[in-house]
């Protein structure tokens, strides 16, 4: 299990206290009892500790059905017998059996509840075999609206995949889907097609030929992964692979695309060290080494599957071909590939435990589009094409999600999200320390889940400094500070407006041709002014607003 201590990914397409956060996070949407068995640690789950998979699927292109077991591993935290396994409609569970012995099971729509006949002892270690099968659902916009993908390549070869985030990995394999408890390590057993190639996660450990022609793909995932994490990939694949010399040591890269893409993909796939050199600078260690790094073509977009990151933006720079920011910036390199991989240290290393705290997923992964710039053409670069993103946020709700019912927040997460950041270490102003929180949050968190608290406690902690009325306005409403202003009697006068109580972020300002740092809060401030030429800028990488309320 992944311990806790308390994409999907680009939605958008341009065209304090608990309790104060508890009443900004209301929305009128009407959750289901489907959605609490879904999204909240049920009873049926919290009582045992998620070890071991082994997922032994054989895949049928022609019938587009998925069918096979998956054994689970589990250590016994308190006594009870009733567990919850997930799996949707319209897919099946046909038996369940403990040590031979096959145990009733009753279905509540996705969820199964299966009665065990054995004693539940504390501390033991045990498994059940779960047999299933059936048609999962199929994408219809991957990886938006998710599922598996059933595709054709342009050789009539059958192209297929997985992807599942938020949908849940229970849309095609039975299993504990809830982020709080990840499998420590897995085997994926993947039957396909003989003239097909298969690529999960984690490192290939064999290929066996079977007697009806088809071949069955061994991979062994060695660090704890998340559901949505686990993936499949099938298509007429070839292999090419490379060596990165990195933070510690020799990392396997390894490329898996279609035939007719591989001379697309070697020119392409030189954004891959490129990222590693930046990331590895700014978050640490690459979260597994052990595992290998795998860039695996797909017939959809692209998702941050760990250790096997699935891509297609068709061998182009920017996304699909355009530049997200408008400033030029986002056609220096391939999206899919720098976005999806930053999701290895925040989504794969450092994971959300409730879909409601996505924005530490995406936030910081966003922001990581503008930190891979400054690695390579400097802060000004990287400050352009952060709040050039800006142009993609539409305020429309809260960017933290309802809790416990599997409901995501505003796809804001991504452009505010990285612009809150890209603040925070204004104010912070220290390069250094801000280099020594990304990847000590790397470090402190690693390969656990965590909550949005944790996470914003870790960065107040280690930077001196108290942002939580800055995570309150940014994650918890939908309002943009205005930075109110007079000049009035030969005085200076300023506050924040339009914001949450006590909201007293630093800014930095120009008054009169000086640069200057001010402290505002919500109650209004003056100082002595003698220039009469009464210009006040407000400093372009703060994302607030400015009003001069008496010309």
């Amino acid at each position: 299990m992944k311990k806790y201590l308390g994409g999907v990914f680009i939605a958008f397409l341009y065209g304090f206290t608990a309790t104060a956060r508890g009443l900004l996070n209301k929305s009128e949407t009407v959750f289901t009892h489907q959605d609490t068995l879904r999204g909240s640690i049920t009873k049926e789950r919290a009582w045992w500790d998620l070890k071991y998979y082994h997922l032994d699927v054989k895949v049928d292109p022609k019938e587009r059905t998925i069918a096979g077991s998956n054994t689970v591993r589990y250590t016994v935290l308190t006594e009870y017998n009733t567990m919850q396994i997930d799996l949707q409609e319209p897919m099946q569970i046909s038996k369940v059996t403990q040590n031979g012995k096959e145990l009733k099971f009753k279905r509540d729509g996705n969820a199964f509840f299966i009665t065990l006949i054995e004693k539940q002892k504390v501390g033991d270690t045990k498994e059940i075999v779960i047999s299933f099968g059936g048609k999962p659902r199929e994408a219809v916009k991957a990886p938006w609206d998710g599922g598996i993908s059933w595709k054709k390549d342009k050789n009539g070869k059958d192209f297929i995949a997985s992807s599942c985030q938020g949908l849940g990995a229970s849309v095609w394999w039975p299993n504990k889907d809830h982020m709080y408890d990840e499998v420590e390590n897995m085997l994926i057993s993947v039957n396909v097609p003989g003239d097909l190639t298969e690529v999960s996660n984690g490192r290939l450990k064999s290929v066996k030929k079977e007697k009806d022609g088809t071949k069955t793909f061994n991979w062994y995932v060695s660090n704890p992964i998340n559901n949505y994490g686990v993936n499949i990939n099938i298509g007429d694949y070839v292999n090419f692979s490379e060596v990165y010399k990195g933070e510690k040591g020799d990392l396997d890269c390894n490329y898996y695309v279609l035939r007719d893409n591989l001379a697309l993909a070697k020119e392409q796939f030189k954004d891959v060290p490129k990222m590693l050199k930046a990331f590895e600078n700014w978050f640490g260690p690459y979260p597994f080494y052990e595992d290998s790094y795998k860039l695996v073509e797909v017939p959809y977009l692209g998702m941050e599957h760990q250790s096997s990151v699935t891509y297609g933006n068709q061998y182009k720079n920017g996304y699909l071909g355009r530049d997200l920011s408008g400033t030029g910036w986002g056609l220096k390199f391939d999206f899919i590939i720098i976005h999806e991989s930053g999701h290895e240290w925040f989504a794969n290393n450092i994971t959300y435990k409730d879909i409601a705290d996505m924005w530490i997923h995406e936030s910081f992964t966003n922001y990581s589009e503008s930190l891979f710039l400054e690695y390579y053409y400097g802060k000004d670069a990287a400050a352009e094409y952060v709040i050039g993103c800006r142009r993609g946020i539409s305020n429309d709700k809260p960017i933290i999600g309802n809790y416990d019912v599997n409901n995501e927040g505003s796809g804001d997460m991504y452009p505010k999200g990285a612009n809150m950041l890209h603040m925070m270490r204004q104010v912070i102003n220290d390069d250094a320390k801000w280099k020594s929180i990304l990847r000590g949050l790397n470090k402190t968190f690693y390969h656990q889940t965590v909550t949005s608290k944790q996470i914003e406690d870790y960065i107040n902690t280690q930077s001196g400094i108290n942002f939580n009325r800055v995570y309150a306005q940014y994650l918890t409403t939908t309002q943009i500070p205005v930075f109110e202003y007079m000049f009035k009697n030969g005085t200076f006068g300023y506050h924040w407006t339009n914001c949450v109580a006590k909201f007293d972020m630093p800014v930095k300002v120009t008054l009169n041709g000086e640069e200057i740092w001010l402290k505002p809060t919500t109650e209004w401030q003056s100082e002595k002014t003698i220039n009469e030429n009464r210009k006040v800028e407000v400093d372009k990488n703060f994302y607030v607003t400015t009003s001069n309320v008496v010309e």
